[in-house]
């Protein structure tokens, strides 16, 4: 490899959703302010106010892919950024899909254990959400609907326009899961809420962020110093935010020639996946993103025997707890295709030819665990 997403020059790096290999722009970007101008951007003074400068810089870039307006909050991660969300939002019912990240469902069964009124919509084969469940669920006395714009599993993209609009006929707030889809996707600007990552879209672990519409104010979950508005206190990393913003803006410069670039990768490699089923859907999908099954695999055995091609059985958040992915499971599929599935992500860094050598050791495993 190039240097990108790999510990050896032979390790092929196919794990895009669990994270990114870090921009080179991004790490030239954060390394004075590591190393030289290491100033607390919430301070008055000069060095003080230089560092706040590049927060706010940043913060413009992240906040020039999404939804005009509104007010971007610093978090550090998607995970606090959903938690601020979810947790903060007015009292009242939450309804999610059953195919979100651990970050909404663990956050919202922890709520309904204490009180809350929670429902978890259904999807069908497809992994899209049933649209009459959901029409059904969300009326009077929800206050929240949570849904994810991209899957982290299985790609598949969720209707999250339509959401927001039932979730606002009844008087409730729509919060969109964005990490995956952020600078790949259109995010609707019917959203109230929205949480990003960096280090999805090639910038910094460590650092998230909420959008939040112009009125809508969560209550905030950690108290202090009132920074970002009152709404996360703690102090910035100029350092994370300012790779955060580069990363976000080669997003946005890079558009075409990345998507452009993933979508022949997404044609290549399912050329090359003979004798495997796509998981969800086949057209309402991020093409980076294809998680596969077949007959007669154990995908944790598959993990181990490719030691040379990083990829993922799901969710890396998830990855050693043992248990059938739970997406998978919302799909209809039985532990026995679930746990025969695979994940396989690939983006602006992934070479052709990488992604051919790997498929290759993929496919060879695969026949060799399914030969009787």
């Amino acid at each position: 490899m190039d240097g990108h997403g790999g510990a050896g020059a032979a390790m092929i790096y196919l794990d895009y959703q669990a994270t990114t290999p870090l921009a080179p722009e991004a790490f030239d970007a954060m390394v004075p302010l590591l190393r030289d101008q290491f100033a607390n951007p919430h301070s008055a003074h000069r060095p003080g106010r230089m560092a706040a400068a590049q927060v706010e810089l940043a913060r413009d870039e992240v906040s020039r892919l999404l939804p005009a307006g509104g007010k971007l909050v610093f978090t550090s991660g998607a995970t606090e950024a959903l938690n601020i969300a979810i947790q903060g939002a007015p009292p009242g019912g939450i309804v999610t899909i059953a195919t979100e990240h651990a970050a909404v469902l663990d956050t919202v069964q922890a709520l309904g254990a204490g009180g809350r009124e929670v429902m978890v919509l259904p999807v069908g084969q497809d992994g899209v959400v049933d649209m009459d469940a959901a029409a059904e669920a969300i009326g009077p006395g929800t206050a929240l609907v949570v849904a994810m714009l991209v899957n982290n599993e299985i790609g598949v993209i969720q209707p999250v326009e339509a959401l927001a609009e039932l979730a606002h006929r009844a008087g409730a707030l729509f919060l969109c899961d964005a990490v995956q889809g952020y600078g790949r996707v259109p995010i609707a600007a019917t959203c109230d809420m929205v949480a990003v990552s960096a280090h999805k879209i090639h910038g910094p672990k460590g650092i998230g962020a909420l959008w939040l519409k112009d009125g809508v104010k969560p209550a905030p979950l950690i108290h202090g110093g009132g920074q970002e508005g009152g709404v996360r206190s703690g102090t910035l990393s100029p350092a994370l935010c300012a790779g955060f913003g580069v990363a976000a803006r080669l997003m946005r410069e890079r558009a075409d020639a990345d998507r452009a670039h993933v979508e022949e990768l997404a044609r290549i490699a399912r050329s090359l996946f003979n004798g495997w089923t796509l998981n969800g859907s086949d057209t309402d999908r991020y093409p980076g993103n294809l998680n596969l099954r077949r007959d007669g695999i154990d995908g944790a055995r598959l993990v181990s025997d490719c030691r040379n091609v990083a990829f993922s059985l799901g969710s890396a958040c998830a990855s050693g707890s043992g248990r059938p992915s739970h997406v998978l499971r919302a799909l209809g599929l039985t532990d026995v295709q679930a746990r025969g599935s695979v994940r396989i992500g690939f983006g602006r860094y992934t070479t052709p030819d990488e992604l051919e050598r790997g498929i290759a050791a993929l496919n060879e495993a695969a026949a060799a665990q399914a030969a009787p």
